[in-house]
């Protein structure tokens, strides 16, 4: 081959410096060999069969540059240091699985079942599920108290923040956009439906956890919201930012909080009550069967993860036991219709307060309670909290000359006492130190039994009274009801007060006619109706029956009955009575029946100046006189346009009786009242 086929003779390498790596004294030391075997060079075609040309070495990229020594590593000190490692990971291993098999040992040999209880319990989750208050209904089914489905609204602020995003993912831009338009939409929603201001519910959007200072997880915004307010809300949160249900609203939850509705009001509220703002009876019997009305809530055990519900986890269900329903004895429209007469006395008296009862006398049931000024037990905190109650057991007083209907009961079974007894009643009479004188002036008359009722004579009682023991008409009041709590079942009764068997003298004369003593509305009424029935107490009932949530009848108390008075003597002291009404038979009398009654006014003792301060005036009155069924009391306080009973209660006694005789069936009077004497000779 020609020499312009060759390739060109390399120049010899430039020597290095004595500071390069051994791989460049080997190198130089080859392109020396390599440049010495040229002067013997053999023909081209002979020297690439035989040899090939070496090939030009690449220095490395990690190569050092010239001048730089690199030391390699030996390899005792890359075997050691391997081994080191070695040893300290088995060390670390070790100790994990120690400190493994020690917790391991510590849950399964110690107490394996209070630390998978633990465990357990740090994954569960247990809410009450509210029992349904009972119902509170009249004798005919009304509903006076019910309980409706409602909700109380509460709100997740971490999850309206963030609009729902799982926050494991980041969030896409549209997301983003989502989570910043949803706390203003939300708050929107929940004004235009609950009210209130958008800023508020904004702040509790970003109240956090006192206890993690992490945004918070449940706050409640609204209790008891209906049903169809929460449902609403619902509907808003689904349709989104847009309206259109393309991007819905996360974050408003609603609980079980029922709303406890009263459909009659104020008919009825001082017996019916009203329950707090928890739920819980605050006054009336919804207070004094707050135990049997509320039943007993369930519990609804399930186990959850940060992120929800767990769908196959526990699931433990105990179903609430719902409260028990209860009828009264009472009759709303009796009820209704006794509040609006009363109402027109007490303005017609100028008086401060008023109460009726209406009774049935041979079974003690109530038929109608009325306590005025009274309130509305759907809306209790608009009302004067002394209205909250019943005066009708709560307030006692001296009940005047209605009394004398005890005593001349007493007197009459103690066979003491006819209607035709004589007596002569003088001007006034010694007692205790003073005189007793009767409200009008009068020289020394002579009186019937019959009379001394009729024209309501203090000294006549008085003269009747004395003679009697002491201690016998003390025990006859207490057989009456008086001094002790009646049993009706409205709570906050004041058992009032009677002397015992030890009273001075001059007691006895004064409880013969009404002062000295205190009762309540329905004790009075209780006490006069076991007069006028017979001579049977029956226990005051305001309670009629008790139905469980399985449909079941709920045993009541018994109430108690007992003899106090022989039927004889019940039919003279009612007599008596008729001779009230007959005195002005046009003004007290009802059309078609004949009535017994008994007015009563009485000075009010005033426990603040510990002195007497107004009137009390009342009258009592029952139906058909010949066979006495329905009474009615009234009580007003504190009158300023007059102060008798006959002229300020009697009007209301005597309309309520002419709605509720036809009402319950009581046929009108066959045969005329008969005018006995009064006086004599």
């Amino acid at each position: 081959m020609s020499d312009e086929r060759r390739p060109p003779a390399r120049k010899p390498a430039a020597p290095r410096s004595t500071g390069g790596t051994r791989r460049a004294r080997n190198g130089a030391s080859s392109r020396t060999s390599a440049t010495a075997s040229s002067s013997t060079r053999k023909p081209a075609a002979k020297q690439r069969a035989t040899t090939a040309a070496p090939a030009r070495k690449r220095r490395r990229v990690d190569a050092p540059p010239p001048g730089e020594r690199r030391y390699r590593r030996s390899a005792s000190l890359k075997l050691a240091s391997t081994g080191l490692r070695l040893r300290v990971f088995l060390v670390v291993v070790a100790l994990l699985l120690g400190v493994a098999g020690v917790r391991a040992f510590q849950l399964q040999a110690l107490d394996p079942q209070a630390f998978a209880a633990e465990a357990a319990s740090k994954m569960q989750t247990t809410r009450d599920e509210p029992a349904i208050r009972g119902a509170i209904t009249d004798r005919n089914g009304v509903v006076l108290a019910e309980t409706e489905p409602g909700f109380k609204v509460t709100v997740d602020p971490d999850m309206i923040k963030t609009n729902g995003a799982d926050k494991r993912y980041p969030m896409s831009r549209k997301k983003q956009e989502e989570a910043e338009l949803a706390p203003g939409a939300v708050a929107d929603i929940l004004v235009e439906h609950l009210g209130g201001r958008k800023a508020d519910y904004l702040e509790i959007f970003d109240r956090t956890n006192e206890k993690t200072g992490k945004r918070s997880r449940y706050e409640i915004v609204a209790r008891q919201v209906p049903a169809h307010t929460f449902t609403q809300i619902q509907a808003d949160m689904r349709a989104g930012l847009d309206g259109d249900g393309k991007r819905p609203l996360y974050g408003v939850f609603g609980e079980s909080d029922p709303i406890r509705v009263y459909p009659n009001r104020s008919t009825g509220s001082n017996v019916v009550g009203f329950v707090n703002a928890e739920g819980k009876g605050a006054s009336g019997l919804e207070y004094a069967l707050q135990e049997q009305l509320a039943g007993v809530d369930g519990k609804s055990t399930y186990d959850r993860s940060t992120y929800g519900r767990i769908p196959l986890g526990t699931n433990i269900m105990v179903p609430a036991e719902d409260g028990v329903d209860y009828q009264l004895t009472l009759d709303s429209d009796l009820q209704w219709m006794t509040d609006q007469m009363l109402a027109e006395g007490i303005r017609n008296a100028k008086a401060k307060t008023g109460t009726a009862v209406a009774m049935n006398v041979h079974t003690g049931e109530i038929l109608a309670l009325s306590v005025l000024p009274t309130f509305d037990s759907s809306n209790p905190g608009a009302a004067d909290p002394d209205d909250l109650g019943n005066r009708a057991v709560t307030q006692a007083y001296e009940p005047g000359s209605t009394q004398k209907v005890l005593t001349m009961a007493a007197l009459a079974d103690q066979g003491l006492v006819t209607p035709d007894t004589r007596v002569q009643v003088p001007p006034r009479i010694a007692s205790g130190g003073g005189y007793v004188s009767d409200s009008y002036d009068h020289g020394t008359i002579n009186l019937t039994a019959r009379g001394i009722l009729a024209n309501s004579s203090n000294i006549g009682t008085i003269q009747l009274a004395r003679q009697m023991e002491k201690g016998t008409l003390s025990q006859y009041l207490a057989s009456f009801g008086l001094g002790s709590k009646s049993g009706s079942g409205l709570p906050g009764e004041n058992a009032g007060s009677i002397p015992g068997k030890d009273m001075p003298d001059y007691t006895r004369d004064q409880i013969s006619f009404g002062q000295g003593l205190s009762v309540n509305a329905v004790q009075m009424a209780s006490a006069i109706a076991s007069v006028v029935n017979g001579g049977t107490y029956h226990q005051p009932r305001i309670i009629k029956s008790a139905t469980g949530a399985d449909g079941k009848a709920v045993e009541l108390p018994e109430p108690t009955s007992r003899e106090v008075i022989s039927e004889e003597a019940s039919a003279m002291v009612v007599e008596m009575m008729e001779a009230v009404t007959m005195l002005d038979p046009d003004k007290r009398a009802i059309p078609g029946y004949r009535t017994a009654g008994k007015s009563g006014t009485a000075q009010r003792y005033d426990p603040k100046c510990k002195c007497y301060n107004g009137f009390t005036a009342s009258y009592v009155g029952v139906a058909p006189a010949e066979d006495p069924q329905i009474l009615v009391y009234v009580v007003l306080d504190q009158p300023t346009n007059g102060n008798l009973g006959s002229q300020l209660a009697l009007p209301v006694v005597n309309q309520v009786l002419q709605i509720a005789l036809p009402r319950y069936n009581v046929l009108p009077s066959t045969s005329e009242a008969p005018r006995k004497a009064l006086t004599f000779e």
